[in-house]
């Protein structure tokens, strides 16, 4: 590999070789520099690491270059047929000013009204309404008092409304605004104190109101034909935790945990129940899950890059290819392959597999005598491995319709979780946590059925769910 147009590789082994040459340096130095290199080649490597052959995502890309766009021969902007978003009239405007002419400004004469000619302008109107409610006492002759019934829910002398409350929800768990600038945000447009106090209030009461959504949620997913899985680090008061999804294209399900591995897979609720396929990353415990797995193409693909551009392995730039071809090919057949060509992609795949063996084989298990444990295996080895042994999961895709090349859904929806950190930092507290899981996972859930993520906050505050909820 180049660095500046310093080819490392090669400066590393004629280092090598020199230190095996020199009688002069002891066995404590040699060892010492071996470290050294050791380190370097980790240090080199991880500078190669980009978005295309790891995780990293693509903002982290040094020097990022955009593709231009390739070129269709359209006019720019919108085309036949094209659903547009401008602004058009509407024919039940909230106001109408009549603009009357000045008649001393026209030519002497007599004029009547023919019609108006309208122009509508869209402007928004931020206000504090308050209402107040005043209940009639009435007193009979022997000064016995009856007092109206107040609106159910309207229980103290003065308190926040449920528009109140769903908007602070929405801004705090939606558009993940933090608390601070919530407050300076009813306060300067609305004149209307909010306390942090109160922001976590309301969201702990739309919390509190989502129990029949989990409840429902879990059992839709447990139920389903597809789900994809996945897991992010979080970090809570300090202190590493992890974030479990689970979802297909109608439903979300957002867990947070102390731990990675089955513990929460199983106090998550919906797994040990679910026997459809799963779709994930290939993260171990996954398959201690009776059920059917499919794997992540797109972690495959840039595992077979970083095998490729550091490891010189000629196999993986092949199977990289053919597993591409393949995903074209399900897409142009819509969805599914049949099984005389599935099986000449099999064959195909399996004799790169062997070909790989040779150009990547086991490490000599010979090992020096007093050491134990497994012996150490190279990045590329152990992803020759597990495309190997995990065949029918890797290429599940193009032979069942639903099942998708990669785990691209799962992962988009764990995504906005990410960015709750990035804004905020961490979670106070387990509470918190599980809060803004739950309410995330319902106006995810929301969305996918075509419900703005207001509406939905609107509908739970005044006791209500979406319709697909009911």
């Amino acid at each position: 590999m180049n660095i500046e147009n310093i080819e490392i590789e090669a400066s590393i082994e004629k280092a090598q070789i020199l230190i095996r040459e020199d009688k002069q340096l002891s066995a404590a130095s040699k060892s010492m520099f071996e470290i050294l290199i050791l380190i370097i080649r980790l240090l080199v490597n991880r500078l190669n690491l980009n978005s295309k052959n790891s995780s990293k995502s693509p903002s982290s890309d040094p020097n990022r270059e955009k593709k231009p766009k390739s070129q269709t021969g359209k006019k720019p902007g919108g085309q036949n047929g094209h659903v547009g978003r401008t602004l058009k009239k509407i024919d039940n405007p909230d106001k109408i000013e009549v603009i009357n002419i000045d008649r001393r400004s026209l030519p002497p004469g007599q004029y009547k009204q023919v019609d108006f000619e309208s122009r509508q302008v869209f402007d928004i109107d931020i206000a504090r309404i308050v209402t107040e409610y005043r209940a009639e006492i009435l007193e009979d002759n022997k000064g016995k008092r009856f007092v109206a019934s107040f609106p159910e829910g309207v229980t103290k002398a003065v308190q926040y409304g449920m528009g109140i409350k769903a908007h602070s929800v929405y801004m705090s768990q939606f558009q993940l605004i933090p608390y601070n600038r919530i407050q300076d945000y009813f306060a300067d447009q609305l004149n209307i104190p909010v306390s942090e106090g109160s922001i976590f209030n309301f969201n702990k009461e739309a919390f509190e109101l989502l129990n029949r959504f989990k409840n429902r949620v879990k059992t839709e997913l447990a139920a389903s034909d597809l789900a994809h899985a996945d897991e992010t680090g979080i970090n809570m008061g300090g202190k590493g935790h992890w974030l479990h999804s689970l979802s297909n294209n109608y439903w979300t399900y957002y867990y947070p945990h102390e731990k990675r591995g089955m513990d929460a897979m199983i106090e998550m609720g919906v797994l040990p129940n679910f026997k459809g396929i799963l779709c994930h990353d290939h993260w171990k415990p996954y398959y201690k899950i009776d059920c059917t797995h499919a794997l992540c193409n797109a972690h495959h693909l840039r595992e077979l890059t970083r095998a490729f551009e550091q490891d010189g392995q000629q196999w993986a730039q092949k199977m990289k290819n053919l597993l591409e071809k393949i995903n074209h090919k399900v897409n142009d057949v819509g969805g599914v392959l049949e099984a005389e060509e599935s099986q000449k992609y099999r064959l195909g795949y399996r004799a790169l597999i062997k070909e790989a063996e040779i150009e990547c084989p086991e490490p000599d298990k010979l090992r020096e005598k007093g050491k134990r444990g497994r012996i150490k295996k190279s990045k590329s080895r152990n992803l020759l491995e597990r495309l190997r042994d995990f065949e029918q999961d890797v290429l599940r895709f193009m032979d069942i319709r639903n099942v998708p090349f990669t785990n691209n859904l799962g992962e988009n929806d764990i995504r906005m979780t990410k960015v709750q950190q990035k804004i905020s930092g961490c979670f106070r507290s387990m509470e918190g946590a599980k809060i803004f899981c739950l309410i995330r996972s319902y106006l995810s859930t929301c969305r996918k059925h075509g419900v703005k993520a207001s509406n939905a906050l609107e509908l739970l505050f005044n006791g209500k769910l979406p319709d697909f909820l009911m």
